[in-house]
């Protein structure tokens, strides 16, 4: 019978282990996807000014634009069996890459805290109790889904892609009922600002997915295609969340106040009363449970890897697993608790935020695999400070400042605006300045300065770079 709970943390999975089909990462992040957080994004662009058509379709764009990047990283999965945050090392350096780890464990838990919000209105509502109790109920049970890892969180997407699709689709059909579609649709006043802002809150929030993506698909076979992984990544993670944010478009643009004051309450009853209200409130919080618990297991493999490049573990006991996972919940929920009376205002600023962080990552991370190391990495050298990869990369390291530079002239947040959005009238540019700048920087860099030492075979084999455990 195959170990239900995972064993292994952040050391590569032995090819004995590999399981599964690609297919898994469309069920996945379909399921991760049609909840509620990604219908609030998607009303964010009706209620700061857009109209339905153009923001329907800039939150498709950006869809697409941020989920092939992020379904670029899921491809690094199969190929190297490790997850997505150590891969880093390769370019950062084995000590190096704490540097965005550290912004990628904020990130974890200020996404664990904004659902937890949601979340905990639904399970308040489910059990009759407040919004407070439904917040820690959530978090409890998410921590210990995400110490169960890898089989229980596929299992969990798998269950939620079809329960939540379906009752999408319940609730599409009943708020097309009530809406003046023809009017909605006709009510159609292109603003370039707009158009950008819904681009960036959906490129985000594909992007914001890129630091963990490979972590759900390292157990894939390692001849599993590439571009298979690519494409059912891709294709379940934009339909879930174009689903949801054309949702959140249409509920913003007919309900207003109504949904405004409470996010969840207005989708629940939306749903029905009674029996069905209790329905949806579930649905909700399994929406929310899923990509939460991806929110919590990737904390916990992030922590562990910054802590390991300096102390060189690789392998964890279960109660050490507990302890790291439990550290997220308590921040998260902490988070989540202190701000859950002004989350949709906010909510905007940290994608936005989050954004002017991960986009110079992933353009550093995707040149060096897919450009200069052509999908080969030194596996053994990842662990090792003294290694062809090095404690810190420096050059990398620049690359990277440069790139989170470069973007503030163009970035456009509630506590901060650069001096060149007025010229380009309010749109915010700073993702696509984010992505560009460091990609052309990093390859510049890599193609003097060639890593010594021959490059690696592809696909290492994982015993010989698997340290014994401590």
């Amino acid at each position: 019978m195959a170990q239900l709970v995972e064993l292994r943390s952040i050391d590569v999975v032995p090819d004995e282990e590999r399981h599964g089909t690609a297919f898994s990462q469309f069920t996945l992040w379909l399921g991760a996807n049609l909840q509620s957080t990604a219908v609030v994004t998607g009303a964010l662009a009706v209620v700061f000014g857009g109209d339905v058509v153009w923001s329907v379709t800039g939150l498709l764009l950006g869809n697409l634009l941020g989920g092939a990047v992020m379904a670029l990283h899921s491809a690094q999965g199969p190929k190297l069996g490790l997850p997505q945050m150590i891969q880093s090392r390769a370019q950062f350096g084995v000590r190096g890459a704490v540097v965005p780890l550290l912004l990628v464990i904020v990130m974890y838990v200020g996404f664990f805290a904004s659902g937890s919000v949601l979340a905990g209105q639904a399970v308040g509502e489910l059990t009759h109790t407040d919004d407070t109790t439904g917040i820690v109920v959530f978090a409890a049970v998410t921590a210990v889904m995400a110490t169960a890892g890898y089989r229980v969180i596929h299992a969990l997407g798998r269950i939620a892609s079809i329960v939540c699709a379906l009752a999408f689709v319940y609730l599409a059909v009943r708020l097309l009922d009530r809406a003046d579609t023809s009017a909605l649709l006709h009510d159609a006043h292109f603003s370039l600002p707009m158009f950008l802002l819904a681009m960036s809150l959906s490129a985000s929030w594909q992007l914001a997915f890129g630091p963990y993506v490979a972590d759900y698909s390292r157990y894939l076979p390692r001849t599993t295609s590439t571009k298979a992984t690519f494409w059912w990544t891709l294709s379940g993670s934009a339909l879930g969340s174009q689903w949801s944010m054309t949702f959140g478009v249409l509920v913003a643009a007919t309900a207003g106040e109504t949904f405004l004051d409470s996010q969840v309450g207005y989708v629940v009853a939306l749903g029905g009363t009674g029996l069905a209200a209790s329905f949806f409130s579930f649905v909700i919080a399994l929406g929310k449970l899923t990509v939460n618990v991806l929110n919590t297991y990737g904390g916990f493999m992030s922590m562990v890897t910054s802590v390991s490049g300096f102390r060189g573990q690789r392998r964890l006991s279960r109660a050490g697993r507990a302890a790291y996972i439990g550290l997220v919940m308590v921040a998260g929920t902490a988070v989540a608790l202190l701000g859950k009376d002004s989350f949709l205002s906010s909510f905007k600023d940290f994608l936005l935020f989050l954004l002017t962080f991960f986009t110079p990552w992933s353009a550093i991370n995707l040149v060096d695999y897919y450009l200069i190391s052509k999908e080969r990495y030194d596996l053994a050298a990842l662990a090792d400070p003294q290694g062809r990869y090095g404690a810190w990369r420096w050059d990398a390291l620049a690359v990277y400042a440069a790139g989170l530079l470069a973007q503030l002239p163009f970035l456009a947040t509630g506590f901060y605006t650069g001096p060149l959005v007025d010229p380009l009238g309010g749109a915010d540019i700073s993702w696509i300045v984010g992505l560009a700048v460091p990609a052309l920087l990093y390859w510049l860099v890599a193609r003097r300065n060639t890593m010594a030492g021959p490059t690696p075979e592809r696909g290492a084999s994982p015993s010989a770079v698997e340290p014994a455990a401590p």
